[in-house]
């Protein structure tokens, strides 16, 4: 591995009357977006992949630096995975969308027994299938509509908008995808406010996006919370689109303070643009119980454990709120094993602002936890370990309705008399008493699920969850692309939670309620998400060039890279 290098400097803030010529740009370029045909918008796709291409080693490179992560470690291999390859997958998939005008081909589509379209939107073709057997992905209609596709391209509902998208900082893919979306779904020029606490990518993303900024259909700002408000409150702002806290949404929305709060109380919006948001989430692992061998049960606490530590646990979707059976007889070997594995681990660097101080909000609260490797110290607030938190599972539960955003994962046991109670109750609390609606996870083993036919199906349909993943982390659904990315369509401004709105969604379904991807119980080799990956850097490279150009041949290697997982 290579040693640590020095973190990137923090980009300059943007002047607001160069912030002003932006707009202004873009003011210009906004109709002559929302006409250009799809072919032509296509082609500067193509443009886009092959200058993203050219800045990936730049970009991961100084990823590195920003999150200090070492070189040559499997943490640099999750930059590739998670924080730049979907970009790169996403523009390849939207271009095959323009070039059937806005109406890809559909895998397959069905109606459920109670009328509710769902579309097949993953595997796409041999090659998906065979790299990713026995996955299936799946986006659930909203009630009441068809799989309908590529409505901005059929009747555009607008003859040109700006949108002003608010970038997070905790990973590198987001504000760029967040972009694509409102670029070549919903046909609006794009005005990206980068996070300070990753803008150090910014130079990076305008050298990728050089050809939708020569044409005045996208720019790039830089700046702190003073910049973010000056830019919502602009007049030449339509749309904003923000991926971050509740917090900062509510405080566009509604104000800061006693007035925010009076306001929201009121419903009285100190900012009446529309606005869609990605909020993050209380994410619960649903563990079904059944009857799992050892190298079952080393398997799926190797994954709960991944999900916990994949980019420090700063992600939206990180495995947060483990359910479990109080009666199962192997809850606590899979609780030993998760500890395990969060030993293995080792620490990471909490890169985030303000990890410490809500990791010791959660500590203080719950007496009975355990501490997976090196401790916290005030010398060394850096560290911010990977602990398990016994947590009842009753509402308004603090570790329930708060965010964690650090290395805390809860564990709550709930008593049924049976698998089938079980499953249904852990339901209930996840749409009732759990903060946030944007990703779930079912684990279920094909025993118990064979001799169960309806327990999935009926979990997954009630579940009120826009990313719903089985046996498999809800990063494979927003790496995917082709499902949805976004909060259950269940919010409001006035509670807004996980969100309003979805992204990605690249085959441009028009009503999409949820994204669901389905895994099989074990996987082998090992998967891209599993932290003790000992290929996925090579992997994650093939990846990309599989993603720029999926020819055979880059299948074959793609193929050859996981083997050496």
């Amino acid at each position: 591995m290579t040693a640590l290098s020095s973190p990137p400097e923090a980009m300059p803030e943007t002047p607001t009357v160069e912030i002003d010529k932006a707009l202004r740009r873009l003011d210009q370029g906004k109709k002559a977006w929302a006409e250009l045909p799809p072919l032509k918008k296509a082609v500067l796709l193509q443009e886009l992949m092959t200058d993203l291409y050219s800045v990936s080693e730049e970009w991961i490179a100084t990823s590195c630096r920003g999150k200090r992560i070492l070189r040559n470690s499997p943490e640099e291999g999750e930059e590739w995975i998670g924080g730049f390859m979907p970009i790169m997958r996403n523009a390849r998939l939207l271009y095959d969308a323009l070039t059937h005008y806005g109406a890809p081909p559909i895998p397959n589509t069905y109606q459920r027994s109670d009328g509710q379209w769902v579309a097949q939107v993953f595997p796409l073709d041999w090659k998906e299938k065979l790299m990713f057997m026995g996955f299936k992905a799946e986006v659930w209609i909203k009630p009441g509509h068809k799989p309908t596709q590529g409505s901005f391209y059929k009747n555009p509902e607008h003859d040109g908008r700006i949108s002003l998208v608010l970038g997070a900082g905790n990973q590198g893919s987001i504000g760029p995808m967040d972009c694509l979306y409102k670029l070549f779904v919903e046909g609006e020029v794009c005005i990206l406010k980068l996070n300070p606490v990753n803008d150090y990518l910014g130079p990076y993303m305008i050298r990728a996006f050089r050809a939708l900024i020569e044409g005045n259909f996208i720019t790039i700002v830089y700046g702190g919370s003073e910049t973010g408000k000056y830019l919502c409150s602009h007049e030449l702002v339509d749309n904003i689109h923000i991926t971050g806290s509740d917090k900062t949404h509510d405080s566009i929305v509604w104000g800061a303070g006693a007035e925010g709060t009076a306001n929201k109380e009121a419903n009285t919006p100190v900012n009446t643009k529309k606005i869609t948001s990605e909020l993050g989430c209380v994410t619960p692992i649903v563990v079904i119980p059944g009857e799992w061998t050892d190298k079952e049960i080393d398997y799926q606490a190797k994954q709960i454990a991944s999900m916990v530590t994949h980019n420090a646990s700063f992600n939206c979707n990180a495995g947060k709120a483990v359910l479990i059976h109080e009666g199962w007889a192997l809850k606590e070997k899979l609780k030993q094993s998760v500890e395990h594995h969060l030993n293995r681990k080792g620490p990471r660097n909490a890169f985030y602002p303000g990890a410490a101080e809500r990791y010791q909000r959660f500590i203080r609260r719950y007496e009975s936890h355990i501490i997976c490797g090196e401790k916290m110290t005030k010398k060394n607030r850096d560290v911010v370990p990977w602990t398990i938190i016994d947590v009842p599972a009753q509402p308004d539960e603090y570790a329930l309705v708060t965010e964690a955003f650090c290395g805390i994962l809860s564990w709550s046991e709930l008593s049924a008399a049976s698998t089938d109670e079980f499953t249904t109750k852990a339901v209930d609390f996840c749409n009732e008493s759990l903060w946030g609606s944007l990703s779930a996870h079912l684990l279920i083993d094909p025993k118990t699920e064979k001799s169960k036919p309806d327990l999935l199906d009926q979990a997954i349909a009630k579940l009120e969850y826009g990313a719903i993943a089985v046996n498999c982390w809800s990063g494979v659904n927003y790496g995917l692309c082709t499902v949805p990315w976004g909060a259950f369509p269940k919010h409001t401004l006035q509670n807004i939670e996980s969100g309003i709105g979805m992204v990605h969604n690249t085959l441009m379904l028009d009503h999409p309620q949820k994204g669901v991807v389905k895994a099989p119980f074990t996987i082998a080799p090992t998967p891209a998400w599993f932290f003790d990956n000992k290929n996925l850097i090579g992997l994650g490279k093939q990846l990309l060039r599989f993603e720029k150009s999926p020819s055979v041949l880059n299948f074959i290697r793609t193929v050859a890279n996981a083997a050496r997982c």
